[in-house]
């Protein structure tokens, strides 16, 4: 059954020649030619403050190029977010931009007693895309992948989403040629699947 696929290219830098970009192509292809619905958001392109109050963002009005983005996340059942591990996290970019866009009402409710919340992100799925210059195997086992869990519980779980699936692909400067090939092939093929 075709799904509503919304991928969100994180890196912050623009330029094609940049592998995330690449992926998210191939990703997007797959799934078009399997017959889904696709939008794309690259973060680097867009222009929106940082959020420095709690007030702000419990209770302030998104600008109006995070409310697209609400909507665009509304909309799909299946989110694929990608980007560079900086500094053994995701870039300053893309945390801002989730931190505008998960805002309460919109992904989340808190009940009266401060206690309990509404997850208002349920039935839609997710994969996470990661590029590293470190080999995945030592992020995920030596590090404790501890940023992507951060990400998958903290955000997207806390708001409901789920499954997530990941996609660590490390040692990115080296992967050239056949390697690079690899990787875009298996963007298509999860695309194609909606997974």
């Amino acid at each position: 059954m075709p799904k509503h696929i919304l991928i969100i290219q994180g890196h912050p830098d623009s330029s094609e020649e940049r592998f995330c970009h690449a992926l998210a192509e191939s990703y997007e292809a797959g799934a078009k030619q399997a017959g889904h619905d696709v939008r794309q958001i690259s973060v680097a392109t867009l222009d929106f403050p940082l959020l420095r109050t709690q007030e702000d963002f419990m209770s302030g009005s998104p600008p109006p190029e995070i409310a697209a983005a609400q909507q665009d996340i509304a909309w799909a059942n299946h989110l694929v977010i990608l980007y560079p591990l900086w500094l053994g996290t995701m870039p300053a970019l893309l945390k801002g931009f989730l931190e505008q866009v998960f805002r309460p009402h919109f992904a989340f409710q808190i009940g009266e007693a401060s206690t309990s919340w509404a997850k208002k992100l349920k039935g839609k799925s997710a994969r996470v895309v990661i590029t590293m210059g470190m080999p995945a195997m030592v992020y995920r086992w030596y590090f404790g992948a501890h940023s992507l869990k951060s990400l998958e519980r903290n955000i997207l779980g806390f708001c409901g989403i789920g499954p997530i699936r990941e996609s660590l692909i490390g040692m990115i400067e080296a992967k050239k040629g056949a390697r690079r090939r690899k990787w875009l092939e298996r963007m298509v093929a999860y695309g194609a699947e909606g997974r």
